[in-house]
């Protein structure tokens, strides 16, 4: 099993963490129970001191068509399915379109663009070296509970790509902030929008430190330079205390925190 130096505030999408020693595992590696496993690192928010961390390597950085199954790994990027979908004729796919990360990552948060999201055409994922039926993990609106670590999936080929859907789909991304930022921070409550309750208590563009919550898109937590974890976690707590006080809602972070 190798290992891999990565600079944190370089490699996430976020620009936050130290640079650490991160476990790269292969096919045929055994996985080890006490690291945690992160993808792309795109909706991570690291600490200065966070779990051992592992990724997956090469050998799950692949897409595969076996008659009516398309396989892939979960390291490959969602940018790079969508060009396989795309050369391929495939359907159900568009909407990854600009969704940044692996398709672990995707299948560990669930994610998706309003009601298209991956596990609607998952079939099955190998988690800890077993194919586990999508019927037998559980999931819902932005998690999945995949009790290991994923590192391949299968879906039902299904032909017909739809570029109108895609572009369509793309538009609905366009008011999403251009710094640096690890996509939404909150999920939505049922029935409302988490930016919109941060607006309500005036958070919108306020900013400590580095960090933010962004002018275009107040769910956003973005970095304007210097952003650190400190600051990001102040502005984090700050919305949920003051959503709950006002409004009695919890917000619950889609983001990341090692």
């Amino acid at each position: 099993m190798s290992s891999r130096v990565i600079d944190f505030s370089r490699y996430s999408s976020i620009k936050i963490g130290p640079t650490l020693n991160v476990k790269v595992i292969e096919a045929g590696d055994d996985i080890p129970k006490d690291y945690y496993l992160i993808g792309g690192a795109n909706n991570l928010l690291l600490s200065d001191n966070p779990p051992k961390l592992m990724i997956l390597g090469k050998s799950y950085d692949y897409a595969k068509i076996d008659g009516n199954t398309l396989e892939l790994g979960c390291a490959l990027k969602t940018g790079r399915l969508l060009s396989f979908a795309k050369k391929n004729n495939l359907a159900g796919f568009e909407f990854v379109s600009k969704l940044p990360g692996t398709i672990g990552g995707m299948l560990a948060m669930n994610a998706g663009v309003k009601s298209y999201e991956i596990f609607n055409l998952v079939e099955s994922v190998e988690i800890n070296g077993k194919w586990i039926k999508k019927e037998n993990i559980e999931y819902g609106y932005r998690f999945a509970n995949l009790g290991g670590v994923a590192t391949r999936v299968r879906f039902k080929v299904e032909y017909g790509y739809n570029q109108e859907l895609k572009d369509e789909l793309l538009k609905l991304r366009d008011n999403q902030p251009k710094e640096p930022s690890a996509g939404s921070a909150f999920k939505n409550p049922e029935g409302d929008y988490a930016g919109r309750l941060i607006e309500a208590v005036g958070l919108k563009g306020k900013r400590v430190g580095g960090m933010a919550w962004s002018e275009v898109h107040a769910n956003f937590l973005v970095n304007l330079g210097d952003g650190s974890y400190k600051d990001a976690i102040t502005l984090i707590e700050m919305a949920k205390e003051r959503v709950k006080e006002k409004f009695g809602v919890l917000l619950k972070e889609e983001i990341k925190i090692l």
